[in-house]
């Protein structure tokens, strides 16, 4: 039987994606690979950072906001999971049943075991342990895709081989803290021998950008990133436009190398992805 690669990319806002993983996703659509971005919430209680800019259906606007994004890096349109963003500070909606941080994990790993038998992913990508910046979200995220990821191996075409993290090491996570997150660098970050897969993303800066960009409503100039001075902006956009990082949360295959050369360095069935 043919095998398609796959990649299954599971993050819980529009605009996670384009963050950390963006420019690997281009790299791989570019390279054949079939690329679904599985997306948990609408951004429904995300802050508006456009002084003025007012919004009907702010769910709905961010929606359209992801699927210009995924045009931008070259992907299919966006899966979503149809729960509700949490919030976070003022914003946090406590009393809403649906807002990831109250529902129950194991519901959305329900949602997340119908996909993957859809889509037969080799790979999957979601967050670290951490949930980038601990985000109660991406938190949820994480704990549901990692429980999906095992819980599939029973599938007849076999379940996703390999599971990888975005992985931030101790320096962005310095730059993180630099941007207003506060969170200690060495417990976020990874040290640079955790790191499994380097992806240099260079090639992909304009696709990153546009994405970026696509998300009007959290890229103001009351954002943090609209916030940053020139030097501050210059330096994250090294970083982050530059390259993208992943650790290992998973795997059901040998690793024949460390680092591995991609996502799919001996999974089998995709031997020509990372040649």
């Amino acid at each position: 039987m043919t095998v398609t690669p796959t990649l299954l990319a599971v993050f819980a806002h529009p605009d996670d994606e384009a963050f950390s993983v963006g420019g690997t996703l281009t790299h791989y659509a570019r390279r054949g690979v079939r690329v679904q971005l599985a997306c948990a919430t609408r951004g429904e209680a995300g802050k508006i950072t456009v002084p003025g800019m007012t919004v009907d259906d702010l769910g709905q606007q961010r929606e359209q906001e992801l699927r210009e994004a995924c045009r931008a890096l070259e992907i299919p349109e966006p899966v979503f999971l149809d729960f509700h963003d949490s919030g976070r500070y003022e914003r946090t909606r406590t009393n809403d049943p649906q807002a990831l941080m109250n529902v129950n994990p194991l519901d959305v790993e329900v949602g997340l075991r119908a996909l993957i038998a859809e889509v037969q992913p080799q790979v999957m990508v979601t967050f670290d342990p951490h949930g980038g910046y601990g985000h109660i979200d991406h938190l949820q995220i994480h704990r549901a895709a990692v429980a999906a990821f095992f819980s599939t191996g029973v599938l007849p075409y076999g379940g996703p081989q390999r599971l990888y993290y975005t992985a931030l090491n101790v320096e962005a996570a310095r730059g993180l803290s630099r941007m207003g997150e506060n969170l200690d660098p060495e417990v976020y970050g990874v040290s640079d021998s955790t790191v499994a897969v380097q992806m240099d993303v260079s090639p992909y800066r304009e696709n990153k950008k546009a994405a970026l960009a696509a998300h009007g409503t959290q890229m103001g100039t009351q954002s943090r990133l609209g916030q940053m001075s020139q030097e501050e902006r210059e330096e994250m956009e090294r970083r982050m436009l530059s390259h993208e990082a992943f650790s290992i949360g998973g795997t059901r295959t040998p690793l024949v190398n460390w680092p591995l050369r991609g996502l799919f360095d001996g999974v089998p069935g995709c031997e020509g992805v990372d040649g």
